[in-house]
């Protein structure tokens, strides 16, 4: 009994359980490798950004919307869940030469994204610094009267308007002013005293013969 344990079960159960010890083996190489060399594609990036940018952002928007979530936050779960979407975008991204996707996605095609997620996640850090900058420059952009639409010519025409009516309330007002002047003046002032005169006497009557 003890034999066939040896012999048989035991060879089956780590089979089993190291099914996947290649992979990881392969991964973890991939990674370290990777690691030695992730300074010198940091530079490279830096030097690249204004050519990359636009090219980095056309491939975001063209993303699926899990792709999207994991640049801006990346998560392991997320990286084996959508592995498949992963290697597309890494694909899309080795094409345009951005550093250090060509390794990842050498490894990846072999292993699997799952495998690697320093190196993904290094990747998906550096497009999104993109993904910010223009996300703020789009809400930092103030609507202009060709994007909304508005017609401002009457608004204009109000503002102008306005302006004649303040200008003659202005002129208005020292006139109006003066004349408040006048009649508190007239009506504070004492009026001259008459002296009454007496009513003249009726005549007298002539005597009756």
């Amino acid at each position: 009994m003890a034999n066939y344990w040896k012999s048989k079960v035991l060879p089956t159960i780590k089979k089993v359980f190291d099914k996947n010890g290649p992979k990881k083996t392969a991964a973890a190489e991939a990674c370290k490798l990777f690691d030695e060399a992730k300074e010198q594609y940091a530079k490279e990036f830096e030097e690249k950004k204004t050519e990359l940018q636009p090219k980095v952002v056309e491939i975001y928007e063209a993303s699926s919307t899990e792709i999207k979530t994991l640049v801006k936050e990346p998560k392991e779960a997320g990286l084996k869940k959508h592995s498949a979407a992963v290697q597309k975008f890494l694909d899309e991204l080795a094409k345009i030469e951005f550093p250090g996707t060509k390794p990842v996605c050498e490894a990846a095609s072999k292993v699997g994204p799952a495998y690697l997620p320093g190196p993904v996640f290094f990747v998906f850090e550096q497009v999104s610094t993109f993904i910010v900058t223009e996300e703020k420059k789009e809400k930092a952009a103030p609507p202009t009267p060709e994007k909304t639409g508005e017609d401002t010519s009457g608004c204009t025409e109000v503002k102008e308007k306005d302006i004649v009516v303040e200008e003659e309330k202005k002129e208005e007002a020292p006139a109006a002013e003066g004349a408040g002047l006048a009649g508190a003046c007239t009506t504070t002032a004492e009026p001259p005293k008459v002296e009454e005169t007496p009513p003249p006497a009726p005549a007298a009557e002539p005597a009756k013969p």
